[in-house]
């Protein structure tokens, strides 16, 4: 249960970075209500990184953590922004996942 908390908060997290993203884009009222919804994802990611803590290593849930963050945000940025996927990007983000996945079988 610990792992499906951390990667409910690691996608809380793509979502918080999403929200800063079209907050920017944004203006007046519209950029206040992403701004909003950027700390309701700040403050969910965080509580359920919290809930997997208690149980997972804490190197292994922020890594973990951070790294769906990344992936995530990479792929909202080049689906959703038109951001390049360059094969170096791809590339990295490939292995990215690898690493996630070996930790997640290397952790107890």
């Amino acid at each position: 249960m610990n792992w499906f908390f951390l990667i409910i908060a690691g996608l809380f997290e793509v979502a918080f970075a999403a929200c800063l993203g079209k907050a920017k884009e944004a203006a007046g009222v519209e950029a206040t209500y992403w701004y909003i919804g950027f700390l309701l994802c700040l403050a969910i990611s965080m509580i359920l990184l919290v809930k997997a803590t208690q149980e997972l290593p804490i190197g292994t849930a922020y890594a973990v953590w951070t790294g769906i963050g990344a992936i995530g945000t990479v792929l909202v940025g080049i689906l959703i922004f038109k951001e390049p996927a360059t094969f170096w990007r791809m590339f990295f983000i490939i292995t990215l996942i690898c690493s996630i996945i070996g930790l997640k079988y290397v952790s107890n």
